[in-house]
């Protein structure tokens, strides 16, 4: 189980990469850095909120994961 401190810093971790990637993906398209900044800043914020209710909602489901034996020797 993990704890909503892990949830979240894995989110910031992961977005900063993303947001680092969404920049640099506007700034070519849109040629200003001012207007890349703005998308990365926004695209970044939405992003982790999302990020982290879909790892909530996973902690959730028992699919994919093993049951911890009863006793261990």
């Amino acid at each position: 189980m993990e704890t909503h401190l892990r949830s979240i810093a894995k989110a910031i971790t992961w977005r900063a990469g993303g947001t680092v990637v969404t920049f640099i993906v506007a700034w070519i398209i849109a040629g200003e850095i001012k207007l890349a900044a703005q998308i990365g800043v926004l695209d970044t914020a939405i992003k982790i909120g999302v990020f982290y209710a879909h790892e909530r909602f996973w902690n959730h489901l028992s699919f994919g994961k093993q049951k911890p034996p009863e006793y261990q020797i």
